[in-house]
């Protein structure tokens, strides 16, 4: 069962790969690492301002599956046609949320709905 009490203690910072210190990409590995799900590849040195950020994700594309919002998955937003930001579905109260991770207010969790509008799009990816 996912403990979002956890995650109160991060802190997010860009480039943040290793638990407590967290950037979006950083959460999507400690949740489904929590979640017992198989690992992606940790792209360590790749970060949002990365020029290269955009090609390692449509690399990585081609190797995951799209599915629908499901606990564990992962949320792949976009803003003019180019991932921007990650996000990871967990259960929380019975209720599908998004777990993200950002410089404003380190984790927060939020209903689909409310997260998915913030974006252009918003794909999910096992």
């Amino acid at each position: 069962m996912f403990n979002p009490d956890k995650y109160l203690t991060v802190k997010w910072q860009m480039g943040g790969r290793v638990f407590p210190i967290l950037d979006c990409y950083g959460l999507v590995h400690e949740v489904r690492k929590d979640l017992g799900l198989p690992h992606w590849p940790l792209f360590e040195s790749v970060i949002k301002e990365d020029k290269k950020m955009g090609e390692f994700c449509d690399e990585f594309k081609r190797e995951i599956t799209p599915c629908q919002p499901q606990s564990g998955a992962v949320a792949a937003c976009y803003s003019g046609g180019v991932i921007s930001h990650l996000g990871v579905v967990v259960l929380i109260n019975g209720e599908l949320q998004v777990a993200e991770s950002n410089p404003h207010r380190n984790i927060t969790f939020m209903p689909l709905s409310r997260f998915t509008r913030r974006f252009q799009k918003v794909e999910y990816y096992t």
